[in-house]
């Protein structure tokens, strides 16, 4: 794998993350791959070593990550209390998969702020990426965000 390959996963991801910092849904989206399979799911690691598929978040499709966006930008919108997240990621292996086509594992926590409160870790966890490298750049095909928390701290409104 050369290092453009590598840059270009690296860039992916963090213009991802970025973008759910800024709480930049549409930014988030455009992240993932406009096939129809393209998905995002969000499972606490004890749901993931027990096999059970109670997800905080399963977004099996881009039409569901589509609503996702919806969701979050019309449907909630100011119904919660106001935070901010700030992630932090690290790519700790990466193989190809098939043609254009990469697992990425990375470890993340994720700092968050409520409006007019004090920072806490929210949670830490471990993507499962499959990424699509293209020379019009990356796109994530399948983000699995496995958290280590049994129990969050406060309700999640963003995804991670």
């Amino acid at each position: 794998m050369n290092a453009d390959t590598l840059n270009a996963i690296d860039a992916i991801q963090t213009r991802c993350i970025a973008a759910l910092d800024a709480q930049d849904m549409a930014g988030w989206l455009a992240t993932f791959s406009t096939d129809t399979d393209a998905s995002y799911i969000c499972i606490s690691a004890e749901n993931e070593q027990r096999g059970h598929w109670i997800a905080l978040m399963l977004d099996d499709s881009r039409a569901r990550l589509e609503d996702r966006v919806s969701i979050v930008t019309k449907v909630w919108a100011g119904t919660y209390q106001a935070y901010r997240t700030r992630h932090f990621f690290q790519r700790l292996t990466c193989r190809e998969a098939n043609r254009d086509r990469f697992e990425v594992t990375s470890n993340f926590s994720i700092a968050m702020t409520p409006e007019g409160g004090v920072s806490t870790l929210l949670t830490t966890g471990v993507y499962h990426d499959l990424i699509e490298v293209t020379p019009a750049g990356a796109l994530l095909r399948q983000r699995r965000a496995i958290y280590d928390a049994d129990a969050l701290p406060r309700y999640v409104v963003f995804p991670f």
